[in-house]
């Protein structure tokens, strides 16, 4: 890969990102989740939440003016629960397309979401995983604390494991 450019996304990237969600997580969750799972989740998670992508903490990395991952942080808590502390914040809906996988481009993003954070006052980061990013959030200096269920909607629920790292 060559030229990778990391920037905030705005409402017109909307689309790219559905675009990445919906092609990323059946390829690289398949081996990590059952289809029983996989069949209720996917078409919640596979969508870009808007006032994520607006959010000016969300960011896109492309490859020669393409979007091949995606990803970011906010201070408020995806799942809207836990008593974090106000300077503690929360790696959000990264995404890496399954032919782009192992090429820094989800590292910039995290490199990218630290900085920022850390700029914004933050002095932790604690992000939701799926069983398959674990490694990957490992390698970027994450630590796991505890295996959730994170309830997508009412008896719809997605096993993911609770990671922490100081800033």
């Amino acid at each position: 890969m060559t030229d990778i450019r990391v920037r905030p996304t705005t409402r017109a990237d909307i689309p790219a990102v559905d675009q990445l969600l919906a092609e990323s997580y059946p390829a690289l969750l398949k081996n990590d989740y059952p289809p029983s799972v996989l069949v209720t989740a996917l078409p919640l998670i596979s969508r870009a939440n808007p006032s994520l992508v607006t959010s000016g903490s969300y960011y896109v990395a492309e490859v020669d003016g393409t979007a091949k991952a995606a990803g970011g942080w906010t201070k408020a808590s995806p799942v809207g629960q836990g008593a974090e502390a106000r300077s503690t914040g929360h790696i959000r809906h990264v995404v890496t397309h399954p032919s782009a996988v192992r090429r820094g481009l989800a590292r910039a993003i995290m490199a990218r979401s630290f900085e920022d954070a850390k700029a914004a006052g933050l002095t932790a980061l604690v992000c939701l995983s799926t069983r398959t990013a674990v490694p990957f959030y490992t390698s970027v200096g994450f630590h796991p604390e505890s295996e959730i269920e994170i309830e997508l909607r009412p008896g719809i629920r997605f096993p993911a494991i609770r990671m922490a790292r100081d800033l």
